[in-house]
């Protein structure tokens, strides 16, 4: 078994399995070290790169990547590595925070379906639908009957997405509340990341335990083989990084996109 293949098994949420987070090491690295993974990473980046061109020129299906993490897990930090080198015009990410009054008027997946990937491209969410059965559920937005109804929800809006030919990759990127506030610390400290930081920030650090409990929740209730769960290690970046595109590489070499088939006159072109 290949080392990707082995962080994806560690990694991976076996579907009907309870997850208790203390069970993951949030600093977890394999005992490699960083200039090592450094230079794989870049080795995945790029074998990503000509797997997702195939899938662009295939348009038949499409990969959705979903992150999750607690603040300051690293999810821009994420995107931006998984991102740099992709053309962009494969890829398409998108940003979800709190909702507006038209979002609002509609039922809580609606701005979700909006923003899937078409085929061919490769979508990336930023937080996502899951933000219904977390911060709605942490700060009591809604009735528990209402939240507790949207696992089921979720997992079949997942079955419709995939039966359509979208694959479904879904991330937590697992930090320590230590690592946490030593990144918020870090913040305060540089004043040109002073913009990433307010008081809500901090606040929400209260509520560590209610996350807790309520990604184990949306982890242990909506990993399914058709849209699995990954936990993945984030308090060393280097190796979050590294996880992640293993693991998106290994999906895309399953998916195994293949160039269409060119035109039975493609040899006859002439270019004057």
């Amino acid at each position: 078994m290949s080392k990707s293949s082995k962080t994806i098994k560690w990694c991976r949420v076996e579907p009907g399995s309870k997850v208790s987070l203390a069970d993951y090491d949030s600093s977890h690295h394999e005992d490699l070290d960083k200039k090592a993974g450094l230079e794989e990473s870049a080795e995945q980046v790029a074998a990503m790169d000509d797997l997702i061109y195939r899938l662009y020129a295939e348009n038949r299906r499409s990969l959705l990547v979903v992150l999750q993490g607690m603040d300051t897990s690293g999810k821009d930090g994420t995107i931006r590595h998984v991102l740099s080198g992709v053309s962009p015009q494969t890829c398409d990410v998108a940003s979800f925070k709190q909702p507006t009054a038209l979002e609002l008027s509609h039922d809580f997946l609606w701005r979700i379906h909006r923003q899937t990937p078409p085929h061919g491209h490769v979508g990336i969410f930023n937080r996502s639908h899951y933000e219904d059965v977390l911060v709605v559920r942490v700060h009591k937005l809604v009735e528990p009957a209402v939240w507790k109804a949207r696992y089921e929800q979720i997992n079949a809006f997942e079955r419709q997405l995939t039966d359509g030919g979208t694959t479904i990759v879904k991330i937590y990127l697992h930090i320590s509340r230590h690592e946490q506030r030593d990144r918020l610390q870090a913040r305060l400290d540089d004043p040109d990341k002073y913009w990433k930081i307010s008081q809500a920030d901090v606040a929400e650090r209260k509520f560590w335990d209610d996350y807790t409990r309520a990604y184990e929740d949306a982890l242990s209730k909506c990993s399914t083989d058709y849209a699995p769960w990954y936990i993945v290690p984030a308090d060393h970046k280097w190796f979050r990084n590294l996880a992640v595109s293993r693991i998106l590489r290994e999906t895309l070499e399953q998916m195994d996109p293949k160039f269409p088939e060119p035109a039975p006159d493609v040899k006859k072109i002439v270019i004057d």
